[in-house]
């Protein structure tokens, strides 16, 4: 009997959680820093009476994917960087067609080939929008080795329950990490399986019972016939330029999701009734900001909520909202990522609250550093211990003592990182001494950036 609880990696423990939530075919190609679960797909699949397949690249990963689910297997495939852009197209293709699949993409940095082996968080954006046209998606993003199993068995039922495909959005860093994971056993889980018409006709594939959004699904391959196309289609499936079907048809698509948030909706929330600095955050970023808060508990400094999307689009803006206008002590939000462009916070999910954003755009995970004493003499005589173009101070009690600053490493030990009570907050990439300061006001509807100040300096 195998044992239950395991070492593993986030990879490995992904594919363990979709193999028990009933994958029995993944189709795909590898490349770091997701190679790990092809190579446990093709070592287990065969074990429960799946399939495995290298393809020659991932947009042929990506197809046969869905070839496996049309034809009524619980598919998924996985990659990173320039292989999730690859598959964007064929995204698009499942969102139309309505073809339930995972697609797991192990976040790593920079555009084209990038860093292969670093973690980064600069997928998310395309996670939501990359393919084009408008479509529905669902996106998931764990921050344990746990999550990774358990999570990857809610996208499996997602994917499924709305017939559309699912982004397991990961990164290098919860790939990579290894941790003790409980494998759940299939009959302890809540399991969403195949919805499947027996009465299908064989005329009406795309039709939907009154008051549903999700068609059933025809058993293709079993005697029945019905079209799958890219295009826009009739209720048979079959190309259509109906004005009046293709908007019907497109609306369903986003109803379907925009209707059934409290179903799909997913988040944690830690110490934020009475929190004075709200943090946002989600995958790898989430394991250094509950680092950060442990240590802000040690001290009256300052009092610390955190507020983690696990499910990441749709947005759970409502219960961030919620928090927002509930809490009487906030002051400032703080969004964490690790990407150079606030991906996240850009959505202006908290549009409307009265609290101060403090934005801090991770470029790698974060560590207390310190300057030189006559350097931070000088400064704070100039600035009075608070400028745009310094880093944020957490303390400096000592006449002369030096400035302890925070900034950004891309050592991926790292794990501390402090979110002091202050407007300004900078964000700082050692390899290109670049150092950003981003400035924001008070929240009204429709607020944006005020001002983004760009010097270039070592840091330290």
């Amino acid at each position: 009997m195998e044992k239950r609880f395991q070492l593993l990696q986030g990879n490995e423990a992904c594919v363990e959680g979709a193999i028990a939530a009933g994958m029995r075919f993944y189709a795909g190609y590898p490349i770091t820093p997701s190679t790990e679960i092809a190579e446990r797909s093709a070592v287990r699949l065969p074990q429960v009476g799946g399939k495995f397949i290298q393809m020659e690249d991932e947009i042929g990963g990506i197809a046969a994917a869905l070839g496996a689910s049309v034809a009524g297997l619980k598919a998924m495939t996985a990659t990173s960087g320039p292989g999730f852009s690859l598959k964007q197209e064929n995204i698009g293709y499942a969102a139309i067609a309505e073809i339930p699949i995972v697609v797991v993409d192990v976040q790593r940095e920079g555009p084209s080939t990038g860093l292969p082996t670093s973690p980064s968080q600069g997928d998310l954006m395309q996670s939501k929008w990359g393919t084009h046209g408008d479509h529905p998606v669902i996106v998931i993003s764990p921050s344990s080795v746990q999550e990774c199993y358990n999570e990857i068995v809610r996208a499996f039922n997602m994917a499924e329950r709305f017939r559309v495909p699912v982004i397991f959005l990961m990164d290098e860093i919860i790939g990579h990490l290894r941790e003790g994971c409980e494998l759940i056993p299939t009959e302890e889980l809540e399991i969403q399986n195949r919805r499947i018409d027996r009465e299908f006709n064989g005329t009406l594939a795309y039709a939907v019972q009154e008051g549903n959004y999700v068609p059933e699904y025809a058993p293709f391959g079993e005697g029945d016939h019905f079209n799958v196309t890219g295009l826009f289609h009739d209720l048979d499936g079959f190309p259509t330029n109906d004005n009046n079907m293709t908007q019907s048809q497109e609306r369903r698509l986003l109803d379907k999701i925009r209707f059934r948030r409290d179903r799909i909706e997913k988040w944690e929330e830690t110490d934020c009734d009475e929190c004075e600095t709200l943090i946002i955050c989600y995958g790898g970023t989430a394991r250094a900001v509950a680092g950060a808060v442990e240590e802000s508990k040690k001290t009256d400094f300052l009092r610390v909520g955190v507020f983690r999307p696990i499910t990441v689009w749709p947005f759970p803006d409502r219960a961030l909202l919620k928090i927002i206008r509930d809490n009487k002590h906030l002051r400032q939000i703080v969004v964490c990522e690790h990407n150079g462009l606030a991906q996240l916070c850009a959505q202006g999910s908290c549009n409307g609250s009265q609290a101060k954003l403090c934005l801090r755009a991770v470029l790698g995970l974060a560590q207390v550093a310190a300057q030189d004493d006559l350097c931070a003499i000088l400064e704070q005589l100039l600035d009075g211990g608070q400028s745009c173009v310094d880093a944020v101070l957490v303390g400096d009690d000592a006449v002369l003592h030096r400035d302890v600053e925070v900034a950004a490493n891309q050592h991926a030990l790292s794990s501390v990182v402090f979110i002091v009570n202050g407007l300004f907050t900078q964000t700082h990439s050692k390899s290109s001494s670049r150092y950003y300061t981003l400035l924001w006001g008070r929240f009204a509807p429709n607020t944006h950036i005020i001002r983004i100040k760009r010097n270039l300096r070592k840091c330290f």
